[in-house]
């Protein structure tokens, strides 16, 4: 017979089993967990409890940086919570992103230029690179030791040449699209062979985040940009008009406008056809947006009519930055299915400096005269040209 007071039931193997991976999700983001499983009953089920409160804990934290970015639809708001978040909440020393180059999250990036966050914090590379290193992983990857394949992912500012690094796939749509970041100077902090669970769930919940987040700033951008051109669109124009023109009053600066469409038009459709249309409007509108300066801003305003706001600058060089304009798309035709189209401009040009503009609408309103003006003369003195 078994003495009832020498028997000593183990734990089921399930349970511990559960405990260690609670212990290496524990040890993923809190260093300093009890590291040698207990013996015997008592200890055992302490120890497991132990481990089943820091779990939790971990649960919560990953829950509180959930609820601050899943109701987020502003892309700059999304991209620097998330990065400074993540930080405090698990008390990471870094995090950034590592976002591949020409991808659909390198496009949502590119425009948030203003954020120095987002600048610190993020690295482009080109996607030789990124597949070199991660191949077609999509699940995070623990390094604690062999830093330099992943130097390529390190944001410019700070190189880890010592502790542990965790870099987690980040994907839109599908798609893998770059990678969110972690470094800690504590070697143990993010080991090869510690759970990932974690961190993979909040993953694929950053990943629905950043296509929701995208598919409402496609949204936003039809609301305010040309569908074919990628330009501003009318509406768009006439708010930055009146911020440039406040801004010049303000400072007592000068700001001019072009107003400007495309000569022969009509004759492009008629004898190549829509797209090829189309097509003249995309290249000039890429052209335009090419030559002028940064800060100048460029809107299609309707049809064939363009719509350039030029900040600093008096209308002598707006005429001078017309003219180069112009003797670009001399020397450089659209080309459409092998074959050259001309594409020449008119224009009018209005600045600040004129005592007949009281306000911004009025500045449009002179340009769009002066343009009409332009478009008699040419009809005048080329009777037979469709201007």
């Amino acid at each position: 017979m078994v003495s009832v007071e020498n028997h000593k039931p183990q734990p089921p193997v399930q349970l511990l089993d559960a405990a260690r991976k609670a212990k290496k999700a524990e040890g993923f983001y809190f260093p300093g967990a009890p590291s040698v499983m207990a013996s015997g009953e008592t200890d055992t089920i302490q120890y497991i409890m132990e481990l089943l409160d820091e779990n939790e804990k971990i649960q919560r934290r990953f829950h509180e940086l959930e609820s601050k970015i899943l109701s987020i639809l502003n892309l700059q708001d999304f991209f620097e919570i998330l990065l400074t978040e993540m930080e405090n909440i698990f008390h990471v020393p870094c995090v950034w992103l590592t976002v591949i180059k020409k991808s659909s999250l390198a496009d949502l990036i590119n425009p948030l230029i203003d954020s120095k966050i987002i600048i610190e914090k993020t690295r482009f590379i080109n996607s030789r690179d990124f597949e070199k290193v991660l191949g077609n992983i999509s699940t995070p990857v623990l390094i604690s030791q062999h830093f330099e394949p992943y130097s390529v992912f390190m944001p410019h500012i700070k190189k880890f040449p010592t502790g542990s690094m965790a870099v987690a796939p980040v994907a839109i749509d599908g798609e893998i699209v770059g990678s969110l970041n972690q470094w800690d100077e504590w070697p143990g902090r993010f080991e090869p062979d510690m759970d990932t669970y974690f961190l993979e769930q909040l993953m694929l919940k950053i990943s629905l985040c950043l296509s929701n987040v995208a598919a409402h700033e496609k949204l936003r951008r039809f609301a305010f940009h040309d569908p074919l051109t990628g330009l501003l669109n009318r509406r768009a124009l006439e708010t930055a008009l009146t911020r440039e023109f406040a801004r010049a009053q303000r400072h007592n600066q000068d700001l001019s406008l072009v107003f400007l469409d495309m000569d022969k038009f009509k004759q492009i459709n008629d004898h190549h056809g829509h797209d090829a249309g189309d097509a003249a409007l995309v290249y000039a509108a890429e052209i335009f947006q090419s030559l002028v300066r940064e800060e100048d801003i460029v809107a299609r305003y309707a049809g064939d009519e363009f719509v350039m706001v030029l900040p600093e600058t008096g209308p002598r060089k707006a005429e001078k930055m017309m003219s180069r304009v112009q003797q670009f798309l001399l020397r450089h035709p659209l080309i459409y299915d092998g074959i050259p189209i001309p594409i020449s401009l008119s224009c009018g040009i209005t600045a600040t400096s004129d005592p007949e503009i009281p306000h911004a609408a009025a500045l449009l309103k002179k340009s769009d005269e002066k343009l009409y003006a332009e478009k008699q003369r040419k009809k005048s003195h080329y009777p037979d040209r469709n201007v």
